[in-house]
């Protein structure tokens, strides 16, 4: 079974925007999910999404926030397991090269490890296209 999720994603916009809008509470609460967060190393962090969706709360701790890479735990809630997600942004001729990984999905066992596999890539995909549309209509707008 795979333990890691990779993606890569070009994105028209400068580094500082991008990392602003993975780092910052208020925005990521616009693209992704109500979050409690603060990019600082050691903050408990919350992200609590929409009870139509699946899982409810995400919850774990800030590792490394250093501009412009973000690592963090991520527990599903009722699950405690912990995964580790990391952001790294490289500024680009094009904008800012976005590289996200999701690793430790095999601290899952058995089949539901394959579950959260194939759930966290779909979530991945939609995430990024959901900070993709932000970047584009919500900031150009301002």
């Amino acid at each position: 079974m795979k333990d890691v999720i990779r993606k890569e994603h070009i994105l028209n916009h400068s580094i500082d925007t991008v990392w602003n809008a993975i780092t910052k509470q208020e925005q990521i609460s616009n693209w992704f999910i109500k979050a409690d967060f603060k990019a600082e190393p050691g903050y408990k962090y919350t992200f609590t999404a929409p009870e139509e969706q699946n899982c409810t709360q995400i919850m774990g701790e800030v590792k490394k926030a250093n501009p412009y890479t973000l690592i963090y735990t991520w527990i599903v809630a009722e699950t405690n397991i912990e995964t580790v997600v990391k952001w790294e942004l490289e500024k680009t001729e094009e904008g800012t090269r976005l590289s996200l990984e999701h690793s430790g999905i095999s601290n899952y066992s058995g089949e539901n490890a394959i579950k959260m596999f194939n759930s966290f890539n779909e979530g991945w995909n939609n995430c990024i296209s959901g900070l993709s549309e932000y970047l584009k209509q919500d900031v150009h707008a301002r």
